[in-house]
């Protein structure tokens, strides 16, 4: 049984306090240059972790991944043109 998980962007203003996020759930990157961190968890507990995380003093904005909602399998219609550029 595969539970289902939903990422979180968390833009931050301190990225030293964003390895507090960890007990929100599982704290996959956090950048230092663009002050964001991925946060991934339950999907049932999205909107009261939103909720949560927006009352603390370092979160400027929360948004939703929309990385499993990209498709990632990708059918080959296209012929295989890598024949015609061999040597």
């Amino acid at each position: 049984m595969m539970i289902e998980r939903c990422g979180l962007i968390v833009w931050v203003s301190d990225t030293k306090a964003a390895r507090n996020l960890e007990r929100f759930g599982s704290l996959h990157y956090i950048s230092k240059k663009m002050n964001y961190a991925v946060l991934y968890m339950h999907a049932s507990k999205v909107e009261e972790t939103t909720r949560s995380l927006m009352k603390l003093p370092y979160v400027k904005k929360v948004e939703k991944s929309y990385r499993n909602e990209i498709k990632t399998e990708y059918s080959s219609d296209m012929p295989d043109k890598t024949r015609f550029y061999t040597l």
